[in-house]
């Protein structure tokens, strides 16, 4: 089985749970062949006409050095995924999203003719059916009441996108939540959440070693 790992924090496990999350499934993951995707090391930028001028110029057969950069940048994310049986995403809920390096690695891999298409009745059909992916969240605030849900676009976004539009299984989610929220009980919840984050990759261990 290859694992691959998309870490979308570049805060320090101590600073940040859900970079805590990513080390701890890391950790505990035995018998897969696992890679790492580090949105935050990876030459990554943000898709826009940069893109699309050179999607153009590879077409003429005229691209420029920044175009292969570009064209480069996001083939490696199409790769990483492509090689992988499990997408691992461990990410923050910042500012009620996603983080943008996250952000651009979708927009990457949110490809028609790659991870999704349209049929002749013009209805959006996934491609990636193949593939399994786990969800590893963590926010401070309590976003799992029906208040609050929905205010949180970080896991629901993941969600819509990697299940609703690639059609790639969610075999496992674990959400650290209230830490910030309630700080008399940040060190428990946070260790509990982690028992939670290590079950998950040890219950995947269990499929890889078979």
């Amino acid at each position: 089985m290859k694992v691959l790992l998309v870490r979308a924090n570049n805060r320090p496990a101590s600073d940040a749970v859900s970079s805590a999350m990513y080390e701890t499934f890391a950790a505990n993951l035995k018998g897969a062949e696992v890679s790492t995707f580090d949105v935050f090391a990876e030459d990554m930028p943000y898709f826009g006409q940069d893109f699309f001028d050179a999607f153009g110029r590879a077409q003429a057969g005229t691209l420029t050095d920044e175009d292969k950069r570009l064209l480069a940048a996001k083939q490696k994310a199409m790769d990483a995924v492509t090689a992988a049986d499990v997408v691992v995403f461990a990410f923050p809920l910042w500012n009620l999203t996603i983080p943008a390096a996250l952000q651009t690695f979708i927009d990457y891999i949110y490809q028609s003719g790659y991870s999704f298409k349209y049929n002749e009745q013009g209805q959006l059909v996934p491609l990636l059916t193949h593939k399994k992916t786990i969800l590893l969240n963590a926010r401070g605030g309590i976003y799992s009441s029906p208040e609050a849900a929905p205010m949180e676009m970080s896991l629901n976004y993941m969600r819509n996108v990697v299940n609703g539009v690639f059609g790639m299984e969610i075999i496992d989610e674990v959400v650290i939540e209230g830490h910030n929220a309630a700080p008399a009980q940040k060190d428990a919840i946070i260790a509990e959440g982690l028992e939670r984050v290590k079950a998950a990759a040890e219950k995947l261990s269990l499929v890889a070693v078979k």
